[in-house]
């Protein structure tokens, strides 16, 4: 199913305009990394130091080479399930700090548990190491007492592909988990046929031609193999998906590439397309109306992809996801 959300406010048409005159020709220089990565992590530090939403609770979480914080409201009952949310930011940038905010808010909407994760980026490791970690993160919760089929992987962009990748280890472990919800996710690390649609010159917020660089710098490849991007795996078996994107975005060539093999597939798939909306948007949610609309379209996803409650029934503890 695609639905396409038309119309647009106004703080949203004023993100778009700061969007084309800031962030895009910042980005168009980027990846720079070598002095840009200290002041990348300096946004995520001090975003950490923002209130924290009412009624919301945050317990840190070392997992070794992970880190994560999890994210609860006074509603929430972990029998029910969980969330596992891997922030964007191109493998390279972003953090627990940069996504506090829509984790804090799927949790108040679903009552579940969120573990947003900061998984190890460009500098530590290349995009293989990120997604060890983010299985680790899961098997974490699994570890637990959570059910694989009661736990909902979702992330932006960068994660957005974690989530995918997450959910095709578990299929190929023989686990199934509740659902994936990916908003602009980067599915695709061949950057051939995106700059050629037709949003490659509309998107206000990512410059096309910067992401061929970017996802050689972050695989840690010069010639990068198919099998790396979500796109191209085997896909039959995965739960259902929630899709989000932006109308003008360039990941929107991503997005309903993946909506039309997850069809031919058979796997259940909701696209949402959003008029005048940058990538990511819903990331904003305290910003922009369109944002708390799409959180809200989280929460109805959620609620019907998680598993109700069991009766529990006395067993050996379930073995997680091969890292």
């Amino acid at each position: 199913m695609i639905e396409v959300h038309p119309r647009s406010s106004h703080r949203s048409r004023l993100v778009r305009l700061g969007s084309r005159a800031v962030v895009r020709p910042a980005l168009g220089l980027w990846p720079s990394v070598g002095f840009a990565a200290p002041l990348l992590n300096l946004l995520d530090v001090g975003m950490r130091a923002l209130p924290r939403l009412p009624g919301t609770q945050v317990e840190a979480v070392d997992g070794g080479d992970w880190a994560a914080e999890l994210i609860t409201a006074s509603t929430t009952d972990s029998a029910r399930g969980a969330i596992v949310y891997f922030h964007g930011g191109a493998f390279v940038m972003g953090g627990l700090g940069t996504h506090r905010r829509i984790a804090e808010r799927v949790a108040q909407g679903t009552g579940l548990p969120v573990l947003s994760v900061a998984y190890r980026q460009h500098g530590r490791g290349h995009v293989d190491t990120s997604i060890a970690d983010c299985v680790a993160a899961v098997n974490w919760l699994i570890e637990r007492g959570i059910e694989p089929e009661r736990i909902v992987v979702a992330g932006d962009s960068a994660g957005g592909h974690l989530a995918f990748a997450v959910a095709l280890a578990a299929v190929a472990d023989g686990v199934r988990l509740a659902g994936i919800v990916a908003l602009s996710p980067w599915l695709e690390f061949d950057n051939t046929s995106r700059r050629r649609h037709r949003n490659a010159r509309r998107d206000d917020f990512i410059p096309a031609h910067r992401l061929q660089r970017v996802a050689h710098l972050v695989t840690g490849t010069t010639e990068i193999d198919p099998a790396r991007s979500p796109v191209n795996a085997s896909l039959r078996g995965l739960p259902p998906v929630l899709m989000m994107c932006a109308a003008d975005e360039v990941l929107r060539y991503d997005a309903e590439l993946m909506t039309e093999r997850l069809d031919k597939a058979g796997v259940p798939v909701q696209l949402h397309i959003w008029e005048g909306q940058v990538h990511a948007f819903p990331v904003m949610a305290d910003l922009l109306p369109e944002g708390m609309a799409a959180i809200e379209q989280i929460v109805s996803f959620t609620a019907r992809v998680v598993a109700p409650v069991k009766i529990p029934v006395p067993r050996a503890p379930r073995a997680g996801l091969a890292s």
